[in-house]
C-alpha cells in the first residue's frame, strides 16, 4: 500500500530529524531503537511518538545524567528486514531497549532474538495472543519481551462491549457476520468474537477470512449481503482504504464495526475521499479524549512537531520510552535483566490509560493490563472529517450514526 503525501511527508521528517548526531549529557546516551513500518498508515508514527518522549525527559536532565537517544529503523514491513534492524541495533548501535513494530508476525519473529540477546523488547501495536504465550510458557527464556499493546482476546472482548452497548441495546441489531484479515493477530480475535458476540446478544450468520493482497472485495460482500446481516464486524489492519472505498461506492447497505487499524490515522479520512465516513473502530486513544491527563497534551505536542495528530502507534510508543526509562532510573542500571525486573513493577499513567503488566503466572505474561481502572479502550467513528469518540458513555463526543445507504434492520 502506497503511503499519503501526509505519510511520507512525515516518515521523511521523522528519518531526517531523527538521523540528527547525539550528544551526551554527562556521559554516553541511553539508546533505544525502534523498528517501525514508517511507510505505513499504521506505523509512521512510532518513531515521532518516542522522539517526543526522549525530547521531554532530556529537557528534565535525562536518565541517571544521560541524554536518551532514539535509533529508528524502517523495517518495511518486513520480518527479515526486521530481524536485521534487531541485530544491527544490539551490537553495532548498543540499543539498551527496542520498541518494535505494530505486526503480529514481526513481533514474533523478533521475540526468539529478545531471547538469545537478552535485549528488552517491547511492541507498540502488535496484538496476537502467541505474544504473550511464548513468555507465559518458557518465562524465563522470552522474560525480555513485553506486550504494550491490547492482545486480541482483550480487543474482541472490548469489542463485543461496545456491540452490546451500541447496537444490541440501543440499535436493537441482531445478527452479525465477521469479516477479518487472514493474519496472526486475528486468530484469537475471531475465536474471542465467535465466543462473545453471541453472548453479547449477536447471532453470528457468516464468517469470512480473506488474504490481506485482496484487492476486489465486491465478491465478499456480495456474499455477505446474501447472509442479511445486520452489520459486518471487523478485524482488519494491513487493508482498510481498500474495503472503505468499496463499502461507500457500492452502497452496501450493511453497518460496519469492530476494529480497522488503518481508521486511527489522521489521513484515513483523505486516503479514503471521504468514504470513511460512518465507519467505527476500537482505539486506544485519539487526540480530541481525555483519556487520561496526559492523552491530549501529547497529541498537542505531536501535532505542533509534526503537523498531524498521532496513529495509535505514536500513542503507544510514547508511553513505552517512559516506561523503559522509568526501569531504568530504578535499576540505576541499564542491565538487562534488573530492567526485566523494573519493567514488571510498571504502574504508569500513560497516555492510553494506567498501564501496568500482568506476571508471569498469569495467561497474558508481560500484556498489559485491560478493563476497568486499567487501559479500557474507545470506539470513535469517522463523522464529517473527525474522528468522533461514540464509546463508552463516560467519554463520548457524539452519538453513533450511519450514512443513509446503511439500512439498520434486514
Amino acid at each position: 500500500m502506497q503511503p499519503s503525501g501526509a505519510t511520507a511527508l512525515f516518515a521523511g521528517a521523522v528519518a531526517v530529524f531523527l538521523g540528527a548526531p547525539a550528544h551526551a549529557q554527562s556521559a554516553d546516551p541511553i539508546r533505544i531503537g525502534v523498528i517501525a513500518e514508517v511507510q505505513s498508515i499504521a506505523g509512521a508514527a512510532t518513531p515521532g511518538g518516542a522522539q517526543i518522549a526522549a525530547d521531554e525527559i532530556n529537557a528534565k536532565g535525562g536518565v541517571l545524567g544521560r541524554r536518551i537517544e532514539i535509533v529508528t529503523y524502517d523495517n518495511k514491513s518486513s520480518s527479515a528486514d526486521s530481524v536485521r534492524a534487531f541485530q544491527r541495533a544490539v551490537s553495532e548501535d548498543k540499543v539498551s531497549a527496542v520498541i518494535a513494530s505494530y505486526i503480529s508476525e514481526v513481533v514474533l519473529a523478533l521475540e526468539p532474538w529478545a531471547a538469545r540477546l537478552k535485549m528488552p523488547l517491547i511492541t507498540p501495536g502488535a496484538a496476537s495472543n502467541e505474544i504473550t504465550k511464548a513468555i507465559h510458557n518458557d518465562y524465563e527464556k522470552n522474560k525480555y519481551t513485553f506486550h504494550g499493546y491490547l492482545t486480541s482476546a482483550a480487543q474482541a472482548q472490548l469489542v463485543c462491549d461496545a456491540a452490546k452497548d451500541l447496537l444490541v441495546d440501543s440499535l436493537k441489531l441482531k445478527s452479525v457476520a465477521i469479516m477479518s484479515e487472514d493474519a496472526a493477530w486475528t486468530k484469537p480475535l475471531d475465536i474471542g468474537y465467535e465466543a462473545c458476540l453471541p453472548k453479547a446478544g449477536m447471532k453470528v450468520v457468516e464468517h469470512i477470512r480473506f488474504s490481506p493482497d485482496t484487492t476486489d472485495f465486491t465478491p465478499i460482500f456480495n456474499n455477505i449481503e446474501s447472509k442479511k446481516p445486520d452489520v459486518i464486524v471487523t478485524g482488519i489492519s494491513h487493508v482498510g482504504v481498500q474495503p472503505t472505498v468499496q463499502w461507500k461506492n457500492q452502497q452496501v447497505p450493511i453497518a460496519m464495526f469492530g476494529i480497522s487499524a488503518q481508521a486511527f490515522s489522521p489521513t484515513f479520512w483523505n486516503d479514503t475521499n471521504g468514504a470513511a465516513d460512518g465507519i467505527p473502530t476500537l482505539a486506544v486513544a485519539t487526540s480530541d479524549v481525555a483519556v487520561t491527563s496526559k492523552t491530549k497534551p501529547f497529541a498537542k505536542a505531536f501535532k505542533a512537531k509534526y503537523g498531524t495528530t498521532p496513529a495509535y502507534t505514536g500513542y503507544t510508543a510514547y508511553d513505552e520510552v517512559y516506561i523503559i526509562t522509568e526501569a531504568i532510573q530504578r535499576a540505576g542500571s541499564t542491565d538487562p535483566d534488573k530492567m526485566v525486573t523494573e519493567m514488571e513493577k510498571t504502574k504508569f499513567e500513560g497516555t492510553i490509560g494506567n498501564i501496568e503488566f500482568y506476571g508471569k503466572d498469569d495467561e497474558f505474561t508481560h500484556g498489559i493490563k485491560s478493563g476497568p481502572g486499567y487501559v479500557t479502550g474507545l470506539v470513535f467513528q469517522w463523522q464529517n472529517g473527525r474522528q468522533v469518540a461514540v464509546w463508552p458513555a463516560k467519554i463520548a463526543e457524539g452519538k453513533l450514526e450511519f450514512p443513509k445507504f446503511v439500512k439498520l434492520s434486514q
